[in-house]
């Protein structure tokens, strides 16, 4: 369709287009940009590094994911799955004691955000990556991109590999980086901007027949506590199934000396009695994962022919569950922004400064009571109690309603804890004459 596509100032590009649009990575953010790109008929590519299904964490989906879903046509599909229901998330002192659930449904309208999923990442990422190629995308799985192709300082495509261990060029007027926590551009770039103190460490495992709460709260993720703000995920999903990992600073973790992942999180399931209790009809699967340093932020959202989403842009940290958010949502601006560019022949880094600060005003929203969580001062409760109506925007950022003003609701926070000045990041690398260089 843009075999013909010129640059801004009609400077053609040196070499035939292959792609109108080149995604490395086929994740949620990867899926949703080319479904939306390849709806509106644009000739989409996206190479992906492993064979789907396969493993990823990141399964609790919050309300504001339904928005991105919807786009795309992925609600219908969502409904008719095996995924538990959530309807709401409740948080366990290190005693025991359980907080009311918080309803959804008590803000929300019932049908669309006021209930979504506990999804199992194997099987909803190939749901998504399928429907990117029912809209007319085309999927190379189990190809690795080695390198971007360059003209000058502007990205023209990518040399990739298949399974076979070929090696070959493609080209597109823009690439778009969807890798995930590889963060394949920032990386290479020197781009990556680490959170002065969101860097934690995680270890998790998986139960199989371990207690869920009744009715309808059996699908509820649940935030259990331990000493020096350490918490427990509980997340159950079907097939009698529960993912459950804790994450705390890594001193904490391995205090004693001890690093082994499951030694870990043996010991601090103790740290827990809602935790212990549920797990103890349960056996886990005898696989322990641990990952480390969470938090990353790319410094640029774009440059000349290039453009990053989901987490290659940033990772925020796990405990709010906004990573699949950002990655639907990041995939749904993106999907929109480049087919704007691609119909007005203007794809210059300058056309995405909207894309890149919506996305950081919507983080650094999530990123404030993120710090304020880990604070050991703070409390939710404590909010709330002092200011009553601090509870309702408090509930809408938690559950992904990010792009909007909570400056009232920062200027109450910060009557308890100091919140973080903003990073820089997340803005386009614009094309001027020191652009190369840097």
């Amino acid at each position: 369709m843009f075999n013909n596509f010129k640059m801004k100032k009609d400077v053609p590009l040196p070499m035939q287009n292959d792609y109108d649009a080149i995604l490395i990575g086929g994740g949620p953010s990867g899926s949703s940009a080319s479904a939306i790109l390849a709806e509106y008929g644009h000739r989409v590519l996206v190479l992906e590094r492993e064979r789907f299904p396969r493993y990823h964490i990141g399964e609790s989906l919050i309300p504001f994911t339904f928005g991105p879903l919807e786009r795309i046509g992925m609600i219908p599909k969502m409904r008719s799955s095996r995924f538990m229901k959530k309807y709401s998330v409740s948080f366990v002192q290190p005693d025991g004691r359980r907080s009311q659930p918080f309803y959804f449904f008590n803000r929300y309208d019932r049908d669309t955000v006021a209930q979504t999923w506990q999804v199992l990442r194997s099987e909803f990422d190939q749901m998504l990556l399928d429907n990117a190629r029912e809209k007319g995308a085309e999927v190379r799985e189990e190809t690795t991109v080695n390198r971007l192709l360059m003209e000058g300082n502007r990205v023209v495509g990518v040399a990739a590999k298949n399974k076979s261990g070929e090696t070959y060029e493609v080209r597109a007027p823009i690439t778009l980086d969807c890798s995930g926590k590889e963060a394949f551009a920032s990386n290479r770039r020197g781009w990556r901007i680490s959170d002065p103190y969101l860097n934690k460490v995680a270890v998790w495992t998986y139960y199989k027949g371990s207690k869920r709460e009744p009715d309808l709260d059996e699908g509820a993720t649940t935030v259990a506590f331990v000493p020096d703000k350490g918490w427990f995920w509980h997340i159950p999903q079907h097939d009698d199934m529960v993912s459950v990992g804790v994450v705390a600073d890594g001193k904490y973790l391995t205090r004693g000396g001890v690093k082994e992942p499951r030694d870990i999180f043996d010991r601090e399931v103790g740290e827990n009695e809602w935790i212990k209790d549920h797990l103890a009809t349960g056996s886990s699967t005898g696989d322990y994962f641990i990952t480390s340093e969470y938090s990353r932020h790319s410094r640029y959202c774009s440059s000349p022919g290039l453009l990053l989403l989901g987490d290659a842009l940033v990772f925020l940290d796990p405990v709010f569950s906004s990573g699949v958010l950002l990655a639907l949502k990041s995939g749904h601006l993106a999907g929109e922004a480049v087919h704007r560019g691609l119909v007005s022949g203007d794809l210059s880094p300058n056309q995405f400064a909207e894309y890149g600060s919506a996305l950081h005003h919507g983080i650094e929203n999530m990123r404030k009571l993120v710090y304020a969580f880990y604070n050991p001062k703070f409390s939710f409760r404590d909010v709330t109690t002092r200011f009553p109506e601090a509870a309702g925007q408090i509930t809408d950022c938690l559950s992904g309603d990010i792009n909007r003003d909570y400056s009232q609701l920062w200027s109450w926070i910060t009557e308890f804890v100091p919140l973080p000045e903003e990073l820089p990041y997340g803005e386009p690398l614009l094309e001027t004459p020191n652009t190369a260089a840097a």
